[in-house]
């Protein structure tokens, strides 16, 4: 069920996060209520590190309606929420809000923006695939339960701490968890996503060309950044197939409409536009 709107008045969402700056989701909401001829106005809100309730209850005084969450507030935003989905649940995060009757309402859309663009927009069905996913953060815990609902034929979670990796596959059942460097003995990944911000920092990825199969797809969930660290590798390794998250972020961003204004918008003019080379 759709939140009640405001009736008459503009309705406002926003983004929150820290930083902020670098955030597309105003420039895809105002696309998507353009195109659904919507009265939204939908804002960008850097909140201070130890203040995200207090910017919550601020935004909600101001006529609030919903919020998506980014970095570093997606725990926040779970701990805040009073109504929770199974996703968010399971995640222990949320990337999008609502607020209906006075109650705080949670959903994590992130991995459903994933599975999305890489099954359709990609045209990669994930049924039968075999899957590796670097880091074991909440970046890569808010994608697992949609990609391993598209039946692969293996899912496997590498980070450094093999400890964090074990914890998280007791908690999402068909993951199999694994040590980065013992990654050497797994061979032919179909799809290979990095959910890892290493790259961003400069750091070099160590890995082996064989860990990419034939046609294999290489995901960055980083996007707008050209040509990663991780992305670079598998260029390196032979992958022609290298995308970064752009559509990951707008397919969410679709959801989250959806959810907020009971119609989701169409997303692929939008992506096209936001899509930079990987150079």
């Amino acid at each position: 069920m759709a939140a009640q709107l405001s009736g008459g008045m503009t309705d406002l969402y926003a983004v929150i996060g820290n930083p902020i700056s670098q955030s597309k989701s105003p420039v895809i909401h105002a696309a998507f209520a353009a195109s659904l001829g919507h009265d939204v106005e939908y804002r960008a809100i850097e909140a201070p590190l130890d203040g995200f309730r207090s910017a919550i209850e601020a935004f909600r005084a101001a006529g609030g309606l919903g919020l998506n969450v980014t970095a570093p507030f997606k725990l926040d935003a779970f701990e805040l929420s009073t109504v929770r989905s199974q996703p968010v649940q399971r995640a222990e995060a949320s990337n999008c809000l609502r607020f209906v009757n006075g109650r705080v309402e949670a959903e994590n859309f992130d991995g459903t923006g994933l599975r999305i663009d890489i099954e359709d927009n990609l045209a990669t069905p994930l049924a039968g695939r075999r899957i590796l996913i670097l880091g074991a953060g909440g970046a890569a815990r808010g994608v697992l339960a949609p990609l391993l609902a598209g039946n692969p034929a293996a899912l496997v979670l590498a980070n450094r701490s093999i400890t964090k990796a074990v914890a998280i596959a007791e908690i999402f059942p068909g993951v199999e968890p694994c040590a980065l460097d013992n990654l050497g003995r797994y061979t032919g990944f179909d799809v290979v996503i990095n959910a890892t911000s290493a790259g961003l920092h400069g750091e070099v990825m160590a890995l082996s060309a064989s860990i990419f199969a034939d046609g294999a797809l290489a995901y960055d969930l980083s996007y707008g950044k050209g040509l990663t660290s991780f992305l670079h590798t598998a260029k390196s390794a032979g992958v022609d197939r290298l995308h970064d998250g752009v559509g990951m972020v707008v397919e969410q961003a679709a959801e989250s409409f959806a959810w907020w204004r009971g119609v989701r918008p169409a997303t692929r003019d939008i992506i096209a536009q936001l899509t930079k080379p990987l150079t």
